[in-house]
């Protein structure tokens, strides 16, 4: 049997190898085959996701909502001491200090993380702006959106705080923040589908103790994540609901 795992592509390249690293460990843990297959765009990514190529998803919030709405999937475990929020910065040397200083036409830019854009634009409204009034721009990745800030192509943009965290200090050197959401409840979830529901408790056990052992540790630290925390169904749903409030 071999099982096939795919990760949210909003995680830094640095951290690549960290999840094949994580993909031999599992194996290791399962004693069975597991396929890592890693994607740049979202869509297409959420294509095969839906076509059923997948028996495990780390995922972010709003992808999370369609896996276990409409697939079937259950959460396993959530990052350790890591939500998702959504970061609005510009270039260093812009006149703008806050978000209320952006006016109409403003020029934005963003990735296709359905979930941080919400966000995004929920956070421009003390200036009264919307999708009506701004223009969107998107992109492959986050330092691309880094990468038209410092180019002046746009007025502001949006960033998952661990991706712009993760930017090499040159370049966060030469941008400023000008807001921070502060939700604490949206985080990526690693989740598993109908096919392999049965491995649950055992995966849940291997992932929560990785923290604690010496090579488990050395794996966490590659792909950047303290460890592992369950997450009820409870907590779930919670998070699913917020974020279809927040998209709709």
């Amino acid at each position: 049997m071999t099982l096939n795992l795919t990760v949210s592509p909003d995680f830094a390249p640095d951290h690549i190898s960290g999840w094949f690293i994580f993909n031999t460990w599992l194996q290791r843990q399962l004693e069975t085959r597991v396929h890592l297959e890693l994607y740049d765009c979202f869509d297409k990514q959420r294509a095969d996701i839906k076509a059923g190529k997948y028996d495990l998803v780390y995922a972010n919030p709003f992808d999370a909502s369609m896996l276990v709405r409409e697939l079937g999937f259950k959460a396993l475990v959530r990052p350790l001491s890591k939500p998702d929020e959504t970061i609005i910065a510009t270039h260093a040397e812009s006149s703008l200090t806050c978000v209320e200083d952006l006016a109409e036409g403003a020029q934005l830019v963003a990735t296709d993380d359905p979930d941080v854009n919400r966000i995004g634009m929920i956070m421009l409204e003390p200036a009264d702006l919307d999708s009506a009034n701004t223009k969107l721009n998107t992109v492959d990745s986050y330092v691309i959106v880094a990468k038209h800030l410092l180019n002046n192509q746009a007025d502001a943009g949006f960033f998952l705080k661990d991706a712009y965290d993760e930017l090499s200090a040159l370049i966060r050197k030469q941008m400023k923040v000008l807001v921070s959401s502060e939700i604490s409840v949206v985080h990526h979830a690693l989740l598993v589908g109908p096919e392999m529901q049965q491995f649950i408790p055992q995966l849940q056990d291997k992932l929560i103790g990785m923290a604690e052992d010496e090579k488990g540790k050395s794996v966490l630290e590659s792909m950047n994540l303290l460890g592992w925390e369950i997450m009820t169904e409870e907590e779930t749903e919670f998070m699913i609901d917020l974020i279809d409030t927040l998209i709709d």
